[in-house]
């Protein structure tokens, strides 16, 4: 991987996806006219609705856009974590980690960037709904007591300070990837969000928080169901004894 851009750093934006046809295109579209520095990876856990084939087809038209297809081992957690590594495989300097279904949108990118260059003590920056200027716009009120509840939750459990533990729109530094052995990456769902910030706090690196309006997808139909948000609370618990017992 390189940038036609001199000093500029290598930036893979890592795209998770499952059935995510109806967004896919214009979101990698978005993304790459960011900058001749900014790639797209997107891991795919082999989309009924063959986003993969769409992704694959953007990738033989534009070196740019990269494919993960996954056939086994399936899951929002191990996606993630096999996306960080092939991003790291491919020289990253800067990982965007962020939802395919339009919620995190493109245009907050260069400021995510942008806050985790100009301070070398951060190295995870945070697109939030928790602080001044951030929002969950076109959320209902039971949706908005439900986020702030669960984070209120995530920050006593696991004793973090950061206002939004829930949020997927994040860029990682290279070397606080490496720092927390992201290969390592255990939480099989989407508590993978709870457990890299957690080791990144425990490892003492910054954490900023930069705000974003958060908004409903646009395409397609949401995975999030209440079970999966019970799964999620249960895994910071099971998370905070790891830490306790001293395997963490």
């Amino acid at each position: 991987m390189s940038s036609d851009a001199p000093g500029d750093p290598a930036i893979v934006c890592t795209l998770p996806t499952y059935d995510e046809a109806g967004n896919i295109e214009s979101l990698t579209r978005a993304l790459l006219a960011l900058g001749p520095n900014f790639e797209v990876l997107v891991i795919d856990d082999d989309s009924p609705d063959g986003t993969w084939k769409l992704v694959e087809a953007m990738a033989r038209e534009e070196p740019r856009v990269h494919l993960l297809h996954r056939t086994t081992d399936r899951g929002r957690g191990r996606a993630g974590r096999d996306g960080f590594v092939r991003a790291l495989e491919m020289g990253a300097q800067i990982v965007v980690e962020m939802d395919a279904d339009q919620s995190h949108r493109p245009e907050y990118v260069p400021e995510l960037v942008a806050r985790l260059e100009d301070d070398p003590s951060v190295g995870l920056v945070l697109g939030s709904r928790g602080v001044p200027g951030g929002r969950d716009a076109e959320r209902t009120p039971l949706r908005r007591w439900i986020t702030l509840a669960a984070n209120a939750y995530i920050r006593i459990v696991l004793g973090v300070s950061v206002r939004d533990c829930n949020s997927g729109f994040r860029c990682w530094r290279r070397s606080t990837l490496e720092r927390i052995a992201v290969a390592e990456t255990f939480s099989p769902g989407p508590a993978i969000v709870q457990e890299l910030l957690f080791k990144t706090a425990r490892a003492g690196i910054g954490i900023a928080e930069v705000p974003i309006a958060f908004r409903n997808r646009e395409e397609g139909e949401s995975t999030l169901t209440l079970r999966t948000l019970f799964a999620g609370y249960t895994a910071v618990l099971k998370l905070r004894w790891t830490a306790f017992r001293g395997r963490l």
